[in-house]
């Protein structure tokens, strides 16, 4: 869109909060870039410049502006929504994966050449890897600096700054401040040793019913729990653990993190923002799925649904098993017996949280007879579990999705309604889609829609690419746990 001038113009102009992450303006006479819905009176339209990303404009010589933070804007929706190669780099960027491997590293999962990764990303988002990532590291140290009260050598080590004087360096250079003087611009708050609190950015409108309500209905004894109206769950981090709790709100999603190692709270983060599709663009979904008369009450009721995912795809691909043809009773009753026997135990002294959800290497080796399952589920999950400890299959922000598809699709037991939910719910693909389910079948039925797959399926056409979201509205319409707010 940044290269629409008129339309980015008339957006800044309207201090429009829905382009927020979308583009980033950059105003000529004071070298400062902008979020769209900056509050400050808009500088003349001559002295605007539009950039794609917040890298491309710290690379052009801008400092962020002070007023509304444009570092701290959601995601864009381009990254969640596509499949190519700049939304699968841009995905493994804010996973970590430049700060962990380096630009080689990230090409390998890629599965191009660094030139090729460098050469894409600077033709549409304006900034190399590098860049990206640094700009990434500038918004986690403006983090842990307000947020906790680390010493700035700390700080800057677990924001992944290779010296501090290259932190140093890069706040002055994005934020115009040093480190300290940003600590002290920031609001005093209670802090708890080793708690970082802060809020994550979304697009309004947003429905948090069905979205926590998925979350919470679905928990993993030990694993999750809803307390104190906050959805909480241990985390499996690069480098340690750690337990996050999310509050809904109107303007925002609370968020508290106890991390054993502070360099995995960009991970965190993102990771977070991803699990409850923080990016995603409700205004473009909701006004594509209006165009059906039937699915436009169903809209209009409740605008901005989103889709529960998870922050660890190889876990939800073993809960899509458990849960092939029971109840949610009994899929968490299958999935808290692999935990307590074989998840790591992680200490929660603000909850009931006891362990990390097992890593496919540890179930790799399990006997299927232990398995309270039919002999056919055994060999689903045990074929599952070893290719994915093996490395034969990846499941993550790299994930090709239609190769994805493919590749579980050669699995003994692995039908279109397990590749589908997959799909949707552990790759982020706005556009997968679950006609066989029941609850859908039913929901379609009551709605005045087609219910049988192919004639549903023939429908949806006209929804895509956001059959995904379709399904949200449609599944709300029961009345499940997975619909409801918890109290």
């Amino acid at each position: 869109m940044h290269t629409d001038t008129e339309r980015c113009v008339r957006a800044v102009q309207a201090k429009d909060t829905r382009f927020d992450g979308v583009f980033f303006t950059a105003v000529l006479t004071t070298r400062i870039y902008c979020r769209p819905g900056c509050p400050v009176v808009p500088p003349k339209p001559r002295n605007m410049v539009f950039y794609p990303s917040a890298a491309a404009c710290q690379q052009a010589g801008y400092r962020a502006c002070k007023r509304c933070r444009p570092d701290t804007s959601p995601g864009s929706p381009e990254w969640n929504q596509r499949a190519d190669l700049t939304a699968r780099a841009m995905r493994l960027i804010g996973d970590g994966a430049v700060d962990r491997e380096g630009v080689p590293g990230l090409a390998h999962r890629l599965g191009y050449s660094e030139r090729q990764i460098e050469r894409q990303l600077l033709a549409e988002l304006g900034a190399g890897p590098l860049a990206l990532a640094r700009a990434q590291r500038a918004q986690t140290a403006r983090l842990l600096i307000e947020t906790t009260g680390l010493r700035m050598a700390d700080v800057a080590f677990a924001a992944g700054f290779a010296s501090i004087r290259t932190f140093n360096d890069t706040v002055r250079e994005v934020f115009a401040l040093s480190p300290s003087e940003l600590r002290a611009r920031a609001p005093r708050h209670p802090a708890t040793p080793g708690a970082i609190t802060l809020r994550l950015p979304f697009r309004a409108p947003l429905t948090p019913d069905n979205l926590f309500g998925h979350l919470a209905a679905t928990a993993v004894p030990g694993v999750e729990e809803w307390r104190d109206g906050a959805y909480r769950r241990t985390l499996r981090l690069p480098y340690g653990h750690g337990i996050v709790a999310l509050t809904p709100g109107a303007e925002y999603i609370g968020c508290r993190l106890i991390l054993t190692d502070q360099r995995d709270l960009t991970v965190a983060i993102s990771r977070c923002r991803r699990m409850l599709d923080l990016d995603a663009d409700p205004v473009a979904v909701d006004a594509q799925l209006r165009t059906d008369p039937l699915l436009a009450p169903l809209v209009d009721k409740a605008p901005g649904r989103r889709v529960p995912r998870t922050v660890d795809e190889a876990e939800f691909a073993v809960r899509a098993v458990l849960g092939q043809q029971v109840s949610t009773a009994a899929a968490r009753t299958h999935a808290a017996r692999l935990v307590q026997a074989h998840g790591e135990p992680v200490d929660d002294p603000e909850g009931g949280l006891t362990h990390l959800f097992p890593a496919p290497a540890a179930l790799a080796s399990l006997d299927p007879e232990s398995l309270a399952l039919p002999r056919s589920r055994r060999t689903t999950l045990i074929t599952l579990v070893r290719q994915l400890a093996d490395g034969e299959l990846t499941l993550g922000p790299e994930s090709d999705w239609d190769e994805a598809r493919a590749r579980l699709a050669e699995l003994p037991g692995f039908g279109p309604w397990t590749i589908e939910a997959i799909a949707m719910r552990a790759l982020g693909d706005p556009d997968a889609f679950l006609p066989t389910d029941l609850g859908m079948r039913r929901a379609a039925q009551e709605s005045g829609l087609p219910h049988t797959p192919a004639a549903l399926t023939a429908r949806a056409a006209a929804w895509r690419p956001w059959r995904a979201y379709a399904v949200q509205y449609l599944w709300a319409t029961d009345d499940h746990p997975i619909n409801v707010l918890p109290e």
